[in-house]
């Protein structure tokens, strides 16, 4: 009887501290899981340039180097505004050539000839007029006669002297705000050239890093509007932890902390440092507090960045923070 006693004594005591856990496991602070996801920088490349995709170079996961050719755009409009800016090119810098090399040789000898022949009939004139002023002095011939030879050599002088201009306008060449033009017309079609082959050249879309392609959007053949991403890049060595974190958790975060968190798909723990918090769009983002309280909680967004480079890390895989 005795015996009995104590046995229902030892249950009553080994029930109690059952309870007693039990009620202590109820009432301490459990840790909670936090879960986020790795994101990388993205670069979506696309081209000013319309047109048809003629080839693409690249593969969903292929790995691309800074200037490695991603894809090429066929423009026949392109190719036929650049063949109309060279032709103005070359218009304009014959018309610049010409301007400083003045007028043909042979146009610089006919009008030194047309002054020489205009100089030798002045002289002609001049001397039938000293003897037609001779004779009228002697009385033989009217005056009439002497006024006719004079009007002739004044004549003669007048036709030697465009003559002259003639031949020295052609032998000193065009003016120098003729020339001045002519080269800033020809420097206006260069530039034309360039500006048809910069867009050109960007229809030849080469990566800017040195990424892994994520996705190939358009094939050969398809129609490329302008600014229409064809090939989206990943540079995994730029990554990042994002988590949402409720405001009345926030006290926990700090700027420049750094925190452990967990990825279970390439189970290692690693050190990640806050980087950025900001506050998230108000749309689905609030959510009513305990009751004792008169306002709603808005997520956070924490930005986390790895301390060191994480082998194997992609985008899209989970990361676990343990709180209390």
């Amino acid at each position: 009887m005795r015996a009995n006693r104590i046995i229902a004594v030892i249950a009553i005591l080994i029930l109690l501290g059952i309870l007693g856990y039990g009620l202590k496991l109820a009432f301490e602070p459990k840790e909670k899981l936090l879960q986020g996801q790795i994101e990388a920088r993205e670069y979506n490349i696309s081209s000013k340039v319309p047109g048809r995709v003629e080839q693409v170079m690249v593969r969903r996961g292929d790995k691309v180097a800074v200037g490695d050719l991603l894809y090429a755009i066929n423009s026949p409009e392109l190719d036929a505004k650049l063949m109309q800016a060279e032709g103005g090119r070359d218009a304009a810098k014959a018309m610049q050539q010409e301007a400083d090399n003045g007028a043909r040789q042979q146009q610089v000898t006919a009008a030194k000839e047309q002054w020489l022949k205009a100089k030798a009939a002045t002289d002609l004139m001049a001397t039938t007029y000293q003897r037609v002023e001779n004779l009228f002095d002697e009385g033989v011939v009217a005056r009439q006669k002497r006024d006719e030879a004079f009007t002739q050599w004044k004549a003669a002088q007048y036709t030697e002297q465009a003559a002259l201009a003639m031949y020295q306008m052609a032998d000193e060449g065009a003016r120098v705000e003729t020339k001045a033009a002519a080269a800033g017309n020809a420097r206006m079609a260069e530039g034309a050239v360039k500006e048809v082959s910069a867009i050109l050249a960007d229809s030849q879309m080469r990566s800017p890093k040195n990424a892994e392609v994520s996705e190939v959007l358009l094939q050969a053949g398809e129609l490329a509007p302008s600014g229409f991403p064809v090939v989206s890049l990943i540079d995994i060595t730029d990554a990042w932890a994002v988590m949402q974190i409720r405001e009345d958790q926030l006290a926990d975060f700090k700027q420049g902390q750094t925190v452990a968190l967990t990825i279970p798909a390439l189970k290692v723990t690693e050190d990640f440092t806050i980087a950025h918090i900001s506050v998230m769009g108000s749309f689905a983002t609030w959510r009513s507090t305990e009751s004792g309280h008169d306002f709603d909680m808005r997520t956070f967004e924490v930005e986390l960045r790895p301390n060191r480079p994480i082998a194997d890390l992609r985008v899209g895989m989970s990361v676990l923070l343990s709180v209390n």
